[in-house]
């Protein structure tokens, strides 16, 4: 197994601003370990993207921390953090469940994906509209929202370590940019989409397994379009996100695609 200095570049995590805002709820001002921080913002995420419903229960500590490949006392401290903001609440002997949900939104609907062709105009659908998420994401960005990029992308580090590809920490990464544009109609379009976009995540996973994996390219790919938003360089980040979906479009279609006029 890698370790973690097979890459050359590190991800810089920023830490939460003391008193800011992370979904209407004010961040306190104790310092958190990388690892908390990193548990705290994935489960934040997938609150705010509407993958735990108000109500629901959260996976236990045990599974929690088999799947973010963290402790349990780590998990323990990221659920308590949650649970000291009021987002997430405890049953003895039952677990943790949701209590709201973080800047829910009306999401548009769109047809499933049936067919092979419909993954080529997801992927055609996406390319019009997530480099521009790269682009003002890298023009907007504040700590907290760096933040959710930066642990999605520590995830996928840690599974591209592990020689796996994690389809959920990749539409996480995805949509922690649409979030940091502040821009409401992305982010519905995002979550919106997001069914779609798994299907599409998992047969690109599955064409970057094999003798010659394709795992460490792609997270560098994820790498390059982290840093050019936190560079604040949009263009660069426009661009590197275009080159991300495209060759995932390729890899998966084999630098062949449909003709989507039939």
């Amino acid at each position: 197994m890698a370790d973690r200095d097979t890459f050359d570049e590190t991800t810089h995590v920023p830490a939460v601003a003391a008193g800011s805002e992370v979904g209407g709820v004010v961040a306190d001002r104790t310092p958190r370990s990388p690892l908390v921080q990193r548990v705290y913002q994935v489960l934040l995420t997938k609150i705010t993207n509407g993958d735990y419903q108000p109500d629901e229960k959260l996976p236990g500590e045990i599974e929690l921390a088999s799947s973010l490949l963290v402790s349990r006392p780590v998990i323990r401290e990221a659920l308590k953090r949650l649970r000291d903001e009021g987002l997430i609440y405890s049953r003895q002997g039952a677990g943790s469940f949701v209590k709201v949900h973080v800047g829910a939104a009306r999401t548009v609907g769109f047809s499933p994906v049936e067919t092979i062709a419909d993954i080529q105009r997801c992927y055609e659908f996406r390319l019009t509209i997530e480099p521009d998420h790269a682009y003002y994401a890298a023009l907007r960005w504040n700590s907290e929202a760096l933040a959710a990029i930066a642990a999605a992308l520590e995830l996928m580090r840690d599974a591209t370590n592990a020689h796996r590809h994690r389809e959920d920490a990749d539409y996480a990464f995805h949509c922690a940019i649409a979030q940091a544009t502040n821009n409401h109609y992305y982010i519905s379009s995002m979550q919106a989409l997001k069914d779609h976009i798994a299907v599409g995540m998992k047969f690109h996973g599955v064409s970057l397994m094999g003798p010659h994996s394709g795992l460490a390219g792609v997270f560098g790919e994820h790498q390059s379009i982290y840093e050019a938003i936190r560079s604040r360089d949009a263009h660069a980040a426009r661009d590197v996100m275009r080159q991300h979906l495209e060759g995932s479009r390729s890899r998966i279609f084999e630098g062949r695609t449909l003709d989507l006029s039939l």
